[in-house]
């Protein structure tokens, strides 16, 4: 019929002004996949196409492989974008600030336990050392007292002989007994009590020598010590002018004579921490009378205390 043709002919025209009017089309990309690196089993697959695409051209497999690409997108995104970026790495630094933190807090926290602890330790330090500074000093006026009471001379005898190299001289041969009073006056410790050898002397010629044990003596007690001092063929060799005559009157002998010695004193105040020590020099003046052998010769006044 004519109208139909005239309409065909009509919209052929249209079409044809259509296609002509509507922009061509870039050509499609290929397909790609893309396999997540956590389940090999699952493919991951998107379809690209030019920015004039229809935005419902993307194909998805699955709703795991939707969400995976939706987040991998997001992140995509969130990298592509500076702010995101930017805020992402705020973040993380603050989350690391606040870790540093934590361990700045911890640290600090032992470091204060072990300065406390230090403290502590010194104060006691300091404290023990006063306490036995206080302690050593109150020793010190507990001092010991040693009275020599007497001296008994029992014999004395003088005789002609040889040194051991043979020289002819005069022998001395003494035997006394030294009486000494030994006492404690301290209320807290005891003492430990040592002496050097005594020795009775002719100026600077040694006639006689005696050792005292070693004692101990309690807080406020006293003790009473004897030591033998003798001397065994001792050589004169002309020194003693007082004893010229005493082979043929030994009752008319006056022997001066010092009898020398130190008693030392050892306190143990606080155990072997806190000690305390005393010297006493003594020097006692006595004179051997033959007519007095075996007779008591009081000291009391007679010697000297350093």
């Amino acid at each position: 019929m004519p109208g139909e043709a005239t309409m065909h002919a009509k919209s052929d025209s249209e079409v044809t002004s259509v296609d002509q009017s509507w922009p061509t089309r870039s050509p499609r990309r290929p397909l790609y996949y893309v396999q997540s690196p956590s389940n090999q089993d699952v493919e991951k697959m998107s379809y690209g196409s030019s920015p004039l695409a229809s935005p419902h051209h993307y194909y998805h497999s699955s709703p795991i492989h939707h969400s995976r690409e939706s987040s991998t997108s997001r992140f995509s995104v969130s990298l592509k974008n500076p702010r995101n970026l930017s805020s992402w790495k705020k973040l993380h630094q603050s989350q690391h600030d606040d870790d540093d933190d934590n361990d700045d807090d911890a640290d600090q926290g032992s470091g204060n336990n072990i300065r406390l602890y230090l403290c502590f330790f010194l104060l006691f330090v300091l404290f023990f050392a006063a306490f036995s500074l206080i302690l050593w000093g109150a020793s010190k006026s507990y001092g010991p007292k040693v009275l020599v009471k007497s001296i008994v001379f029992e014999n004395l005898n003088i005789q002609a002989g040889n040194d051991d190299t043979g020289v002819p001289t005069d022998m001395l041969s003494l035997n006394s007994t030294v009486r000494i009073l030994y006492r404690n006056p301290a209320t807290f410790f005891g003492v430990h009590v040592t002496a050097t050898p005594l020795e009775l002397h002719y100026y600077q010629l040694s006639l006689a020598s005696g050792q005292m044990k070693k004692f101990y003596v309690k807080r406020k007690r006293e003790r009473k010590v004897v030591v033998v001092v003798s001397g065994h063929q001792v050589p004169l060799y002309g020194g003693v002018s007082a004893l010229a005559v005493a082979r043929q009157q030994k009752k008319n002998v006056a022997l001066p004579l010092n009898l020398t010695f130190v008693v030392r004193s050892r306190a143990h105040i606080l155990g072997s921490l806190v000690r305390s020590k005393f010297y006493r020099r003594i020097r006692c003046s006595v004179t051997v009378h033959g007519n007095k052998l075996g007779k008591l010769n009081n000291l009391t006044h007679s010697c000297l205390y350093n």
